[in-house]
Parts: C-alpha cells; structure tokens; sequence
C-alpha cells in the first residue's frame, strides 16, 4: 500500500487492468480507488466492525471529486471506529426499500452495460408491469410464490387492462413471451440488489418461466418476388393512396397527382438492404456512408446490438448502395441530413399491404435472409456469421429450415432403393 495521499493525479494515472483493483490512500486507512477493467473508477471505503468486514461503495470518480469522496468515507471510518456500522444499517434499510425504489436505483446505476435501446425496453417493462403489480412490495417481502404469481398476472394482461398511467409510461401487452422476458428483468433488478448487500437470495431463481415461442416470419419466393414489384412501384410510380388510411390531411397528394404518393429511393433502399444482407433495422438506419467499403464488399459497423460487426456485402446489396444518392453523412436519408431516420413504420405499412403480406413485421426479412441461406445449404455456423449472432444456439433456431435439402438429399440418395423396393406396375411384371 502506498504512503502517499489519494489524490486527483493518482487517480487519474491508474490504468485500466484484465481485473479490478484498488489503488488506497496512505493517509486515510480504508479509502481508496476500485479501478474496473472498463476504466470506470469508484471510490470506497472499508472497515471492520464487530469481526465483519465492510465495503461501502462512496461514488464514481467524475460525479464525485476526491476530496469530495474523503469527507464521506471520513464518516464511515470515524463512526467504525465506535463500533458503529453505518453501511451496515444502510443496507438494512435499503432491505426494506419497495420494489419501485429497487427499480430506479437499478435503472440509475444498474444498467450502465446496457445499450440505450435495451434501457428503454426495461423502462417499458417496468412501468408497464412491474411497478402495477409489485412496485409498493417491500423487496425483502417478495417470495418466489409472488414472482410465479407476477408471471402469471404478466401472461394474462392483467397489467395492460384498463390501467391508466401517467404521461411518459407505456403499457406493454401481456403474453406468456412478455410474461417470461419481464421476470428475466426482474432477476436482473434482483441481482443487482444482491450485489449492493440489500438481499441474500434472488426470489426470482427457480421459477419456471414459459416456453420461448418463436414469432419469426419467412417470405416465400412469391412474397419476395411481390415485395420486389412492389418496391419498384413505390418509387416509380408511387402506390395508391387508399393503402394510407388514417394518414393526415397534410400528407394527402393534389388531385394532379393521380392519388398516388412516391416513396424515397432511400426507404425503397433500407427495405432492400434488410432483405439483402440480413441487418438489424437501427443497423442500417444508423449506417454512414465511412462504414460502407465498396472495395472490400463489406459494412464495419462500430456499435452493433453485439458489439463491433462486419457484414459482408452480396452482389445484389453493393448495387443497391451505389444506387442510393448520397445526402449527409447517413446512408438512409433521415428528416436531417447528418440524424438518422428514426423508423420506417409508416412506409412499411403501405407496402407491406401493397404487396400482400401485411402480416411481415420489418425484423422478419432478417429470419428471411437467413431461410434462404438455410435453404441454399449454408451451415448454421456460417449464418450465424453473417448475421453476427454471438451464440450458436442463437442462429439454431433456423436449423428446422434445413428440412427441405435434407429431403431432397435423401430423394436423390435413394434412387436404387425406389427401384428394388417400390411394386412395380403390371406391364413391368409381365
């Protein structure tokens, strides 16, 4: 341990290490620095009292100055010195905390890992179901009974019927996926109080959750083949208003117009981008043109849903871009040219209808992507390349999709067979 004093600059020359450490004051025993392999640092003070050793967590460095940090954990050591144990009785109330508390301290400082759009998936599942139906529980009340009981209640919709909520909440549907995705979160929140020494045990382990039912949508080749037509009307020609129920005034064409509405080569674009390389939605909203390599035929994405990813460019996908015209610093033209399109809901409406498949959810031209890969005899490895899945039990969804070569394999192995095993017709027998 080092004699010098905890300061700014000492704090700031630690560098990030594979594991955590402490860098401690020599001045003031029992402050320090936890250096995370993130390069997130937190200051902490530790004590023993009563034969037990504590650990409170003081702040993070950049929200707390250091000497900010020293005054607190000056009151934690002086009072141990006593005998007395704050972070102790702390954490004992914190017991007692409901679990709507629970839930925005983990949404404040429990979530940093966690992309934005992840957060606001949890937000909508707190507020939607958690906080209706256990918010004002206490969390070291909540039982395992009360977790089977929640899940049940999720699955049902209990939580979506009739609740009115204050502006800025959004209500979730019930459904046994919701119901099980929902209480996935909450041993996530659970967790994390275990982790800050509110609880011992996660009321959420054990509870046997539903089944994942898969929702995935594959297009035949006559859907994509009427997708294709489509999307060439739409910015050829322009698809009939009629397919725009409950459009605004502002939005409907002049009589000169034939009642038609052109669509953006950029939206006609995106739409065959999804199809053509198998992208998530933000992946090619989000796509700048300095991430596209014409040469090397591929995107490098920086910040994917899992981290940095290439996606290899067909053929078909580099035309496509080539074809797009360039505004901006976004491949797909938003409202302004360096923000990126927020969504395509609405164009999608208009010629999903269009084209017949009303049913097809955006997201479902990637599980089509990758049928047709499937289908064509890619191994599931290599698919799972393309799409960027981290675990193979992600892409092994798409195995039952190999049934059709499997099949058409075993017709062509088993032509000697026919032949010996199947009756043969009279003419033959004579």
């Amino acid at each position: 341990m080092s004699k010098d004093r905890l300061t700014k600059t000492a704090v700031e020359r630690a560098e990030p290490r594979e594991r955590d450490y402490m860098v401690w004051c020599g001045k003031m025993q029992g402050f320090g620095c936890r250096v995370w392999p993130s390069g997130k640092k937190t200051f902490v003070a530790q004590y023993r009292v009563a034969g037990r050793e504590r650990k409170k967590t003081i702040g993070t460095y950049g929200v707390l100055t250091v000497e900010q940090a020293r005054k607190e954990a000056e009151k934690y050591l002086a009072l141990a010195r006593t005998g007395q144990d704050l972070a102790g009785e702390e954490r004992r109330a914190r017991a007692e905390m409901s679990v709507g508390e629970l839930c925005s301290e983990y949404l404040r400082h429990g979530v940093a890992l966690k992309k934005g759009s992840t957060v606001k998936t949890d937000i909508g599942r707190i507020n939607g179901h958690i906080l209706p139906l256990l918010g004002r529980k206490k969390i070291s009340a909540v039982t395992r009974a009360d977790i089977e009981r929640f899940m049940h209640d999720v699955a049902k919709g209990k939580t979506a019927k009739d609740r009115k909520i204050e502006k800025g909440r959004s209500i979730i549907r019930g459904g046994e996926g919701t119901a099980t995705r929902t209480v996935r979160l909450l041993g996530g929140v659970f967790s994390y109080a275990i982790t800050q020494g509110y609880l011992t045990a996660n009321p959420c382990a054990g509870v046997k959750k539903f089944p994942d039912k898969s929702n995935e949508r594959y297009l035949t080749q006559d859907e994509i083949d009427r997708l294709g037509a489509t999307l060439t009307v739409a910015e050829m020609v322009g698809l009939p208003w009629h397919l725009n129920d409950g459009a605004r005034s502002k939005h409907r064409p002049k009589a000169e117009q034939n009642l038609r509405e052109k669509v953006s080569p950029h939206v006609t674009g995106a739409i065959r981008l999804l199809l053509l390389t198998g992208c998530r939605l933000r992946e090619i909203l989000h796509l700048k043109w300095r991430e596209v390599d014409f040469q090397r035929k591929d995107l490098d994405l920086p910040d994917s849903k899992t981290g940095r990813k290439v996606v290899y460019l067909s053929d078909a996908a580099l035309e496509v871009l080539r074809a797009l015209p360039k505004v901006g610093t976004y491949v797909v033209l938003g409202k302004q040219p360096d923000k990126p399109r927020s969504d395509l809901k609405r164009p999608w409406e208009r010629i999903s209808r269009h084209a017949g498949i009303e049913d097809v959810r955006l997201h479902d031209l990637r599980h089509t992507f990758a049928s047709v890969q499937v289908q064509r005899g890619a191994s599931l490895p290599m698919i799972g390349a393309l799409l960027g899945h981290k675990s193979t039990s992600t892409t092994a969804r798409y195995a039952h999709l190999a049934d059709d070569p499997l099949r058409r394999a075993l017709n062509a192995g088993s032509e000697s067979l026919t032949g010996a095993m199947l009756p043969k017709a009279k003419d033959d027998r004579e």
